[in-house]
């Protein structure tokens, strides 16, 4: 059974810096795409970025570019997410999310919303 656990969220003021990390267990990690999504209040879940299993490609959401870095660790089983420039926008649960599948891409991974789901981590960014 895939388990997924997030940890780094917290309160910063805007403009300020947090990192998220994800571990992973459960199958081969380095083999499946990873993701971050995340969830604001009275809003759908929606994608923030996606990394393959190489770390070589990565996709973000808009919103997101140029601030946000996605990455990952394959010998510590581990998915990061480093937040820069974050906005009050920003505030909402982070997830982390790992593919049912096999041989998912990252590209998939961001416009589909069947995953393994962490427990979430919530970031507060105030004004």
């Amino acid at each position: 059974q895939v388990q997924l656990v997030e940890s780094g969220g917290g309160l910063v003021q805007a403009g300020g810096s947090l990192r998220l990390s994800c571990v992973a267990s459960g199958r081969t990690f380095s083999t499946y795409a990873m993701g971050w999504f995340r969830q604001a209040p009275g809003k759908e879940r929606q994608f923030v970025a996606t990394i393959n299993p190489s770390g070589s490609s990565t996709y973000y959401a808009e919103s997101v570019k140029g601030r946000f870095t996605i990455s990952r660790d394959n010998a510590k089983n581990t998915v990061y997410l480093q937040m820069n420039s974050l906005k009050p926008e920003d505030t909402a649960v982070y997830y982390c999310a790992a593919p049912l599948r096999p041989f998912t891409t990252a590209q998939s991974m961001a416009v589909a919303t069947n995953h393994y789901w962490g427990q979430g981590t919530q970031v507060t960014v105030s004004s």
